[in-house]
């Protein structure tokens, strides 16, 4: 399957398919955020990844990384992480940051460690994901997670 990037005309299918996994919709519409979409063969979303660089453009928030629930545990949600974490890294970015109080274990097998919340909020603190969670209150329950962007750690 092709994974393409998202154009306006995918945003109201990118929410709806986000929402149904449980994931932040914030900002998705903003230029900050690069996002691609996996479709199958009927044309359905089936997979998306993507990011958004902090101003310095050296760290990457990775988000919205989700996989369609019939095609869970087949690795899709490897490919698409490892795709964004790629973009980033081609991008500029040397360190990769997100947030997952759900999919730790999935995130450690792909390199992560867990990370201070507060960090990750002082290093990307422009993003959609940081600006929401600040002023909703949310931060403090957030778990963070963080690993190398270097060639030798993708």
């Amino acid at each position: 399957m092709k994974i393409e990037r998202v154009s306006d005309v995918d945003l109201e299918e990118i929410r709806a398919f986000l929402r149904e996994a449980d994931l932040t919709l914030a900002g998705l519409e903003a230029p900050t955020v690069q996002l691609w979409i996996e479709r199958d063969k009927c044309g359905e979303i089936v997979g998306s990844a993507g990011f958004e660089l902090s101003a310095n453009r050296k760290h990457a928030l990775i988000r919205s990384v989700a996989v369609a629930q019939q095609r869970r545990s087949a690795g899709a949600g490897s490919r698409l992480a490892k795709f964004a974490l790629e973009r980033a890294h081609e991008a500029g970015a040397t360190r990769a940051w997100l947030f997952s109080r759900r999919s730790g274990p999935f995130w450690q097998n792909l390199g992560f460690t867990r990370a201070d919340r507060e960090q990750l909020a002082a290093t990307l603190p422009d993003t959609h994901q940081v600006l929401l969670f600040v002023e909703t209150g949310q931060l403090d329950r957030k778990v963070a997670w963080s690993r190398s962007l270097s060639d030798d750690a993708r």
